[in-house]
């Protein structure tokens, strides 16, 4: 599994390519969290996400979305995605993350916004892959 920052304006734009779509969408959490806190945060809260989506992209963007709401109403910061599993035909994901409060780490930038700006989630040649833009 992989991933790149994309040089964009006054936005974090980042792709990632990996195995399967449990991948990307695990990657993806975990740098949406590099982007806004470099520490190595500790895993000791767990909590459930489940979420759903019209398309990949909408599931992604609803994924994304609940770490950032959990973010700014508990100050939960993500550790790691422990399990996650997705319903591809009906675009439904449960995932178990762990993580700690923000105030224990230095945060130093804060996301305003997932956006749909250049999204994508597709498979190609048995990759998945992904591109993200978050509005800083």
């Amino acid at each position: 599994m992989t991933h790149e920052i994309i040089d964009h304006t006054a936005e974090i734009q980042f792709r990632v390519i990996g195995n399967s779509i449990e991948d990307i969408f695990s990657e993806a959490a975990q740098v949406m969290t590099e982007s806004f806190c470099s520490d190595d945060v500790s895993g000791i809260i767990e909590k459930q996400i489940d979420v759903e989506g019209s398309d990949f992209e909408n599931l992604m963007y609803n994924f994304l979305e609940e770490l950032l709401i959990l973010f700014d109403s508990e100050h939960f910061v993500l550790s790691k995605v422990r399990s996650i599993s997705i319903d591809k035909e009906n675009h439904k994901l449960q995932a178990k993350i762990f993580g700690d409060l923000a105030e224990k780490y230095e945060i130093h930038s804060h996301i305003k916004a997932i956006t749909y700006s250049e999204m994508y989630v597709k498979e190609e040649n048995g990759k998945w892959s992904c591109q993200i833009t978050l509005d800083v």
